[in-house]
């Protein structure tokens, strides 16, 4: 799949592409179903909610090994129709996958998600240029009322913002302190709401402004992100490096693969 001019030139604007339709219904289905079976596997791979003990985030599903391992992940991240626009939007054919992250924001029980830039935790992890991109695969469909993602438009071009460590949720991690996203938000367009049917595709830069509320349906909204990063750009040594599920050391180039996922899932299975 080839990016246009014109969308090269949105990502650039604005920080994200909204690419509607990009996986069929009997994948996304796929998808679902091997994360059913995964988060009831006892790993640390997989965060839960605070209260109940629900899974929220599942990690590491781009490989072919670990607790979490899956074969639909494992193709999709390899597919041409995410490999060939991460290259074309990060201009470099030498990409590997940085991390895999399901998110599993459940009917009322799925809590929020602080404003932040994913460059901030990835700057600490020693990644040198915010030079990744991420693909957003919706699973379910996000809508304002079950907590769908915010995008604060061209809030890209802001740079790094030193983060502040956030312990109020049950996952832990660095968002943006407030005085300074207040000044942000006083000069940039209002944050629009990132919806769509199951099966879009969102690519967004690592410096890119974003949050997402609580689910207060009675619908789950699950989602998967799979950070593309160039080879080149591999993450330094740091002290106490965060694990690999969160912070790839498998630096090896992807290979484009078939976008007939469900074929390759099958033939995985059948081997493994």
């Amino acid at each position: 799949m080839q990016l246009s001019k014109q969308q090269l030139d949105t990502y650039e604007r604005d920080g994200f592409l909204v690419m509607p339709g990009l996986f069929s219904a009997d994948e996304i289905r796929a998808m679902k179903a091997d994360l059913e079976r995964i988060q009831k596997v006892d790993t640390d791979h997989l965060v839960r909610e605070r209260t109940g003990g629900i899974a929220k985030t599942i990690y590491r599903v781009h490989e072919a090994d670990g607790p979490t391992a899956s074969a639909v992940f494992h193709a999709a991240a390899r597919s041409p129709r995410l490999l060939k626009p991460a290259q074309a939007l990060l201009g470099d054919e030498a990409l590997y996958v940085y991390h895999t992250k399901c998110n599993l924001k459940t009917a009322i029980d799925g809590s929020v998600w602080q404003w932040h830039q994913d460059y901030g935790t990835w700057k600490k992890d020693g990644v040198s240029e915010p030079s990744l991109t991420t693909a957003l695969i919706m699973l379910d469909e996000p809508t304002q009322f079950n907590g769908c993602l915010y995008f604060i438009p061209g809030s890209h071009k802001v740079g790094n913002l030193d983060p502040q460590f956030d312990e109020s949720t049950a996952y832990k991690f660095w968002v943006v302190p407030k005085e300074r996203l207040l000044e942000i938000m006083e000069r940039s367009p209002e944050p629009v709401p990132i919806t769509g049917e199951p099966g879009t595709v969102v690519f967004f830069h690592p410096n890119i402004l974003h949050a997402s509320g609580h689910n207060l349906s009675r619908h789950d909204r699950w989602a998967i992100y799979i950070v593309y990063n160039p080879v080149v750009n591999r993450p330094n040594d740091v002290p106490n490096p965060r694990p690999d599920y969160v912070r790839s050391t498998n630096f090896t180039p992807l290979i484009a693969g078939t976008d007939d996922i469900l074929a390759a899932d099958s033939a995985a299975e059948v081997t493994a």
